[in-house]
């Protein structure tokens, strides 16, 4: 079914467009009202913030409109960028480049044609079996072995990340649920939704009763008022949206509070390696987000979860 021939995915489209129009206007006025310097950099920022959203939210409607196919090229494509900003904050030496041509021109591209093929059983174990084995061994090839090691942990971390953990949010399109043919879209957006979510509102309580903050050395930013105040609210609206799910509302409940824990996580661990590496952002190609890393890091943790327990609890085989 295509989205646009389904009234709840129109439903749920209608409610973001709405929601950016209203903080596209409020942080027009805000803007335009703001007294001090710090007040005006803030909203400056939720503004730019919310432009990318645009973007991003136009995108991806497009490519949902496009199936399966068009779900794998996006994902693709956010692949390759998040893969290529991992290691050029993490750099690699010339006795890698052969290996990093099998990760991106030859390993990348078949785990996502092994989606829109429909392969489950090599998409699952491409990357954590055989890329895993093969991509060092070309690198010992090559014969440099200084910080060997190192140099393959790099790159098996940004190729678990960035392209394993991230290609199972277009998976969610493969499963099989029972009474639910034909709309495995509206539950790929909603993790989406419920992850993005998760984060504006873990911004949003933090700027205005964050006190404590969770890990300062990581992420000063993130509070535990932040935390608890998004992933509570984050989960009630994805228990509010059980209608566009295969679930009941209690399970759309724990299904979202799940999706936020581990997107908290994800943003957490991709902030230490930002923080290791010390740099800001992992890039600067979204105005407002930094790089493709930084507006996908939770979903590179909620994605694999939500996936598997969809599949175990609610999908057939």
């Amino acid at each position: 079914m295509k989205p646009w021939q389904d009234r709840e995915m129109l439903g749920l489209s209608a409610g973001v467009l709405g929601l950016l129009l209203v903080a596209t206007i409020v942080g027009e006025i805000l803007l335009r009202r703001a007294r001090t310097e710090e007040r005006r950099r803030t909203i400056q920022n939720l503004t730019a913030r919310t432009r990318a959203w645009w973007a991003m939210v136009a995108v991806f409607f497009a490519a949902l409109s496009l199936g399966r196919i068009g779900s794998a090229v996006l994902y693709a494509l956010l692949s390759l960028f998040a893969l290529r900003e991992f290691l050029t904050l993490t750099p690699t030496r010339r006795g890698d480049h052969r290996s990093l041509f099998w990760v991106f021109f030859v390993v990348t591209p078949l785990q996502y044609w092994l989606l829109v093929d429909d392969w489950y059983g090599m998409f699952v174990i491409l990357i954590p079996v055989y890329a895993f084995l093969l991509v060092p061994l070309r690198a010992a090839i090559a014969g440099d072995c200084e910080r060997f090691l190192e140099r393959q942990a790099k790159i098996q971390w940004g190729l678990m990340v960035c392209v394993y953990c991230i290609s199972h949010a277009p998976a969610l399109l493969l499963l099989r649920i029972p009474g639910y043919e034909g709309q495995n879209g509206k539950l790929l957006f909603f993790l989406v939704l419920i992850v993005e979510l998760s984060d504006v509102f873990q911004y949003v309580w933090g700027k205005t009763l964050g006190r404590r903050p969770i890990a300062p050395a990581v992420s000063p930013n993130k509070t535990w008022e932040g935390f608890l105040g998004g992933v509570l609210t984050a989960s009630a609206i994805g228990g509010a949206l059980w209608w566009a799910t295969p679930f009941r509302p209690w399970q759309a409940a724990a299904m979202s509070a799940a999706v936020t824990l581990l997107g908290f996580a994800g943003g957490l661990v991709m902030s230490a390696i930002k923080r290791d590496r010390g740099v800001k952002d992992y890039g600067s190609m979204i105005e407002g987000h930094g790089g493709v890393l930084d507006r996908i890091d939770s979903l590179c943790f909620a994605a694999p979860v939500f996936f598997h327990l969809t599949r175990y609890w609610f999908a057939v085989s």
